[in-house]
């Protein structure tokens, strides 16, 4: 595999697909992101199912039992996408990515381990987790590896449901009494900062992002969508009468 012709292939903005040559650490670099991406959004499903229960109305039990359907399904493309890589050699049926997030060995976002003490954390959830999430997965839909764009076109869409169903939820809460809007403050305390972190660690510090800028799967450094979701949040926190932290 010619490594200079591959990388300006890709940097051509030309579209691998799965049955195309590519060099080993695209390839592993793909299984790597593409399977923690599907990990995050099963695993994000969980603090959210608590709530179905406990939901206000019937009106938001349908909203949250929707949007949690529709991570759900957000897992099961990305492990498809995630499978169309493995080769025999290096390992990325479901089976395998699946067992490595369950021993540690594979990754997921940390902000699922934070949980949901309100019904306005969901609100803080669906606006500032999922509002980072469409963040960084907007500029995927570009990404070099086709699957993984094509899978990323549908749930950017969806995603962008959720944050504004999160928003709302914020918004109805800051309307009413002064104890709802407490709780929608608290939320922002308490996830405005994971949701930051979302976005990896500085471009200095991080080991892929360059390798993954490189072969066009990342568009832009952790920095730059770390700074664009602050200039739209900050906004957005202002209009609903809240105080970022």
């Amino acid at each position: 595999m010619d490594q200079e012709k591959f990388l300006a292939y890709v940097q051509a903005e030309n579209k691998v697909e799965p049955k195309d040559v590519m060099p080993d650490d695209y390839r592993k670099l793909l299984v790597r992101q593409i399977s923690q991406h599907a990990h995050s959004e099963i695993v994000g499903m969980l603090p959210e199912a608590n709530w179905i229960t406990r939901a206000p109305s019937l009106r938001r039990k349908m909203a949250l039992l929707a949007k949690i359907q529709d991570e759900a399904g957000h897992g099961l493309y990305l492990y498809a996408a995630t499978e169309t890589l493995n080769n025999g050699e290096i390992a990325a049926d479901r089976d395998s990515t699946y067992n490595d997030m369950l021993s540690g060995k594979a990754k997921y976002s940390s902000i699922f381990n934070y949980p949901a003490l309100s019904w306005a954390d969901i609100g803080a959830i669906g606006w500032l987790v999922d509002g980072a999430a469409i963040m960084n997965q907007v500029m995927l839909m570009g990404n070099s590896y086709g699957p993984y764009s094509r899978a990323m076109v549908r749930i950017c869409k969806e995603e962008s449901f959720h944050q504004r169903q999160g928003y709302e939820i914020l918004m109805t809460l800051c309307r009413g009494t002064k104890e709802q809007k407490d709780l929608a403050q608290e939320a922002l305390n308490r996830f405005w900062w994971p949701a930051l972190m979302m976005f990896g660690p500085s471009d200095d510090a991080s080991p892929n992002s360059q390798k993954s800028m490189n072969y066009r799967v990342k568009r832009e450094s952790n920095d730059s969508l770390r700074q664009r979701f602050v200039d739209v949040t900050v906004g957005q926190a202002e209009f609903l009468g809240l105080k970022i932290p």
